[in-house]
């Protein structure tokens, strides 16, 4: 008899500090996935990893604990990616992490993509920075985004009823799409909604 186990959602924030209104946005949609599936989730923390891996030029530079979350996010069911707005883009370190994912490990999984900036005109990362990363990757990225201004925060908790209405409707949209992606995991994987 196969073990039964429950999805497995990786949230990554490319902030560059902690707290981070990123990494809430992150926790938001994570908490969400969880309610939903009753998912098991990670967060990996760009702010914290950073200096274990800006350095590194190969894969097999990079230490220990990078190495780890670099596993997670290659293993993952589902990956939520998030980065504040950073002189148009995600931060280079967000990107760098990424460059050290296998070229073909993300094929077909779904992506919900999310993004922080100090206004709404920075929302178009969304589809101009991070849309096309992860199609690069051949994922599949998800048809809602969730992007949040700093007026969406206070005190680096997320507390627009707005937002959360759209992390709400992006994870309930994106629910049949990782149904449809679990399907074609291994047998021992299941969903439980």
């Amino acid at each position: 008899m196969t073990d039964v186990q429950p999805l497995r959602v990786v949230g990554v924030s490319g902030s560059l500090h902690e707290p981070s209104r990123t990494t809430a946005l992150v926790r938001a949609i994570l908490d969400e996935v969880a309610a939903r599936t009753g998912a098991e989730t990670e967060l990996v923390e760009i702010a914290a990893l950073g200096p274990s891996f800006a350095g590194a030029l190969r894969r097999d530079d990079v230490a220990p604990d990078v190495e780890r979350a670099l596993q997670r996010i290659e293993s993952a069911d589902v990956l939520v990616a998030a980065s504040p707005v950073y002189r148009a883009s995600f931060t280079g370190l967000f990107k760098h992490l990424f460059d050290f994912v296998g070229q073909y490990e993300l094929v077909g999984k779904p992506v919900l993509v999310a993004a922080t900036g100090g206004g709404e005109r920075h929302a178009l990362i969304l589809e101009h920075q991070l849309r096309p990363l992860f199609g690069f990757f051949q994922a599949l990225t998800l048809p809602i985004g969730v992007y949040a201004s700093d007026t969406d925060f206070d005190a680096y908790e997320l507390t627009s009823p707005d937002v959360r209405r759209r992390v709400s409707q992006a994870v309930g949209r994106s629910l049949p799409l990782i149904e449809q992606a679990a399907q074609s995991r291994p047998s021992e994987y299941v969903t439980t909604w």
